[in-house]
């Protein structure tokens, strides 16, 4: 018995070395295992030049002159418009208004007129000689109707750059002034012409 009871202290002695040695080597297997490489540390600049390099002039820098973007032509705009019309029809959508063809310098103001959807303005397209009543917010090829006042129609006309850049601007259209030919009275002869059989 006593053979037994002086066995389990070394058993127990051995166990615990065995286990010592296992977990240093665990400990040494993890420490070989490659760690992710760290970036390099840069170089903090404060806004100067690095002294050890020789001085080199700065290219200098050219900048883009940009220009207007081309308005394609009347006939061009207005081809695009029967596109999207066209377009629109196939999706099942409303159509487009028909003034997204014409530029704001195209236009006269015939008229403004009070509707019950406010006021509304009469306008003429001097290219086509075609007239058409708008309201605010009709779009244009380069710009939008604001506001319709008592005399003058404020618009917002859009520049656009080759570059992409885009400049907006108020424009006011006036009533268009009577010519002499307009301004004119009406013939006093008012005799009917009776017609003999």
């Amino acid at each position: 018995m006593r053979l037994k009871e002086t066995a389990l202290p070394h058993t127990v002695l051995l166990l615990s070395a065995a286990l010592l040695i296992v977990s240093g080597f665990a400990i040494g297997v993890v420490g070989q295992e490659t760690q992710p490489d760290k970036p390099a540390t840069t170089k903090r600049s404060f806004g100067g030049r690095d002294p050890f390099r020789k001085f080199e002039i700065a290219p200098p820098v050219v900048k883009k002159v940009a220009g207007q973007a081309p308005i394609p032509s009347l006939q061009d705009r207005i081809a695009q418009y029967k596109a999207q019309k066209v377009a629109a029809m196939n999706a099942r959508m409303p159509a487009p208004k028909p003034t997204t063809a014409l530029l704001l310098s195209e236009i006269q103001v015939i008229g403004i007129s009070r509707s019950p959807r406010g006021y509304a303005a009469i306008i003429e397209a001097t290219p086509i000689k075609l007239s058409y009543v708008i309201y605010p917010g009709e779009p244009f090829y380069d710009g939008q109707l604001v506001a319709i006042e008592d005399n003058r129609l404020v618009c917002r006309h859009e520049t656009v750059f080759t570059d992409g850049r885009r400049v907006r601007a108020v424009e006011y259209k006036p009533l268009r002034q009577p010519t002499q030919v307009n301004s004119m009275p009406a013939p006093a002869n008012t005799s009917v012409a009776t017609a003999k059989p």
